[in-house]
This record gives C-alpha cells, sequence and structure tokens, in this order.
C-alpha cells in the first residue's frame, strides 16, 4: 500500500494557480465579461459563463468562514498531521477555498478571524496553500 500524500496534478486550466503558488504568490481568475472573481480555476465564468477570463496576482488575504479539527486523520497519509485544522476560508475577492489553518492553537482559532497565505512547500515544485493568522 503506497502511503504517500496525494499532490495536485496540475491541468493546462489549473496550472497558473499551482504555478503562482510556487512562485509565493496567489492568482485566481477574474472575468472580464462580468467582474466575477472565480474559484475553482476553470475555462469558463461559474457567473456569467463567459470564456473571457484572465489570471491576476492577489495578496491571498481571506477571514476564516468555518473549520473542524480532525482528531483521527482523514487519511492514512496524514497520520503524521493530526490534529489536522481543516478550514473554509473567504478570500477578499469574495471566494471561498478549503484549506487547513497552520501556525495557530486551536484555543486562538476563532469565526472571523483574519489570515494570511503559508505557502508550504510539500515537494519539488509542488506547493499547497494554507493560511495563518495574520
Amino acid at each position: 500500500m503506497d502511503l504517500s500524500k496525494p499532490l495536485p496534478t496540475p491541468t493546462p486550466t489549473s496550472a497558473p494557480f499551482w504555478d503562482g503558488l510556487n512562485d509565493g504568490v496567489v492568482r485566481l481568475q477574474r472575468c472580464n465579461a462580468c467582474g466575477g472573481w472565480i474559484f475553482y480555476p476553470r475555462s469558463r465564468c461559474s457567473h456569467c459563463l463567459s470564456d473571457d477570463i484572465e489570471w491576476h496576482e492577489v495578496s491571498g488575504a481571506a477571514t476564516l468562514h468555518t473549520f473542524t479539527i480532525a482528531r483521527q486523520p482523514t487519511a492514512p497519509q496524514f497520520a503524521d498531521e493530526v490534529p489536522q485544522i481543516l478550514a473554509v476560508v473567504e478570500l477578499e475577492e469574495g471566494v471561498r477555498m478549503t484549506s487547513t489553518l497552520v501556525r495557530v492553537t486551536e484555543k486562538a482559532i476563532e469565526i472571523g478571524m483574519q489570515l494570511e497565505p503559508y505557502f508550504d512547500r510539500v515537494a519539488d515544485g509542488v506547493t499547497l496553500l494554507r493560511f495563518a493568522p495574520r
């Protein structure tokens, strides 16, 4: 049984997001037709279905929307990360994404807390986006 952690597999559509993380920046798509911010990466706007979308560098500043603490491994590959703080964060641009919180004690976690991106280099050429208190 292979217990290595799953890693993202960039596609032509999502590669700019993953490349940005490797460069230490957060990139989101924005629709030129309606102005809506888009996440997860896709080939058409999730608001108006236009294909006129571009990538933009954003700060990655976010607010904690909700969280849970996994005290049991969510999969055998994550046994070394228990307890794991799983979170849904809302970026300033209004998109929500799932991630994990780092550099925070359980007692300090509060819904609405301000977060900043934490670029976690987990393998050669692979960086995951996690969040830490601002």
